[in-house]
């Protein structure tokens, strides 16, 4: 933990058994490392944390912690706070994250548009640079990669660039099968078949790369940010050009042996005219680009940000509709498997949007059968339209310096 420089820590992957939910640490010796990983893993979820807040959380000795204190704190992980004076003894005083304690990148390679950002330790976005494209094409990813770690990076003093964890990337995984739907033919989308842009980026950079699929990554950003308030279960949608998500079970994202799980988009729903479709073809912005299209409307400037969408109202009414139709009866089925205690819903969308598709899924759950079943909170995520860049950039950090909220690993060098 002490070596600060762009090298790999010793548990590079280490699942978090048990999720956030049950963090304990351990007094026995060889286990520095993961105690450290605990103390800075509860900092993140809780805020600034006494010594004695963290004896209480972690079962510790208080002497354990304040070593491990001392021990972060000159390694530049943690900064002291101002004395807290109680009631009786002597004050406590609260350690917090160091925002220049450790930065990492993120890389989201989306169908429409490709983004990278560079991150602090509190997960606060301090550069970032964007493109957009007709369809993701593997050596445009690499080359956008290059010219914006170099702009990014470049702007860091010597020793906040020694501090730099790694990257993330977000991206579809199986892209070659969804060339109908991007409107590409098969031969454009067939050369990801035998990309390997992980390890096309990594074989230039001293720092580790990690991939992970783009909404499994948006999912795990909700884990990493959404604070000590975020429910232990729950279901995530990610509502992007194609709809995805994750599932997260006992505080700790679950992507299952192939990295997979949570993809959302093939699930059979009940649509607006009756008829079984899957929830990609309501759900999915991809949908409400293809409607605008048809009026004869501009679509590009969905793709380019979410401050501002000017969007003909009707059009986007019957969207809402449509998507909110189809989240309901995802989450129905979602909780006859699972008795998930909340829905949240989140993705590439203005925040007003976002608050009105949820609303809308609330009162189209309430339409549907729920006997036998528990109805989910249907609450709107924390991240926002960052959640892929930022799910990407938090995987160095979770590799490094926090617990791995996650019961599978993808691969790292």
């Amino acid at each position: 933990m002490r070596g600060r420089g762009m090298v790999q820590t010793e548990e590079r992957d280490d699942p978090l058994a048990g999720g956030a939910a049950h963090l304990r640490g351990t007094n026995q010796s060889g286990m520095r490392a993961y105690n450290e990983k605990l103390i800075l893993t509860l900092i993140r979820r809780d805020g600034a944390l006494a010594k004695s807040d963290l004896t209480r959380l972690t079962g510790l000795s208080a002497q354990t912690i304040s070593v491990i204190m001392r021990r972060l704190e000159a390694d530049g992980l943690v900064v002291r706070g101002e004395p807290q004076r109680g009631r009786i003894g002597q004050p406590s005083v609260p350690l917090s994250l160091n925002p220049e304690g450790a930065y990492s990148m993120g890389l989201k390679i989306g169908r429409r548009s490709m983004e990278l950002v560079l991150m602090n330790f509190l997960g606060d976005v301090i550069h970032r640079a964007a493109r957009t494209h007709r369809y993701p094409k593997p050596d445009e990813a690499i080359r956008f990669a290059h010219e914006a770690i170099g702009e990014l990076v470049g702007g860091l003093d010597a020793e906040k660039r020694s501090r730099i964890a790694g990257l993330g990337i977000a991206m579809p995984f199986y892209l070659w099968n969804w060339t109908r739907a991007l409107g590409v033919p098969d031969e454009a989308m067939a050369v990801w078949r035998d990309a390997d842009i992980r390890s096309e980026i990594a074989s230039v950079y001293e720092f580790p790369v990690y991939l992970e699929n783009d909404a499994s990554s948006a999912c795990a950003a909700e884990v990493a940010f959404g604070g000590a308030n975020a429910p232990d279960d729950y279901l995530y949608f990610y509502v992007g050009y194609f709809i995805g998500g994750g599932v997260v079970l006992n505080r700790a994202l679950y992507t299952g042996p192939g990295g997979n799980s949570g993809a959302l988009g093939p699930m059979p729903v009940v649509g607006r005219d009756g008829k079984v479709c899957q929830l990609i073809e309501v759900a999915s912005l991809s949908e409400l680009e293809k409607q605008l299209a048809e009026h004869g409307l501009e679509t590009g400037s969905l793709w380019e940000g979410t401050d501002n969408w000017p969007v003909d109202a009707r059009i986007l009414d019957d969207w809402i509709a449509s998507a909110a139709a189809g989240l309901a009866y995802a989450t129905a089925s979602a909780c006859s498997l699972i008795d998930f205690s909340a829905i949240v819903v989140d993705g590439w969308l203005p925040a007003d949007i976002r608050n009105r598709l949820v609303d809308a899924v609330g009162d189209e759950l309430d339409k549907l059968n729920m006997t036998g079943l528990e109805k989910p909170e249907i609450r709107g995520g924390t991240v926002g339209a960052d959640a892929r860049a930022l799910g990407a950039a938090s995987l160095p950090l979770f590799a490094r310096f926090l617990l791995n909220q996650k019961l599978t690993n993808r691969d790292a060098a």
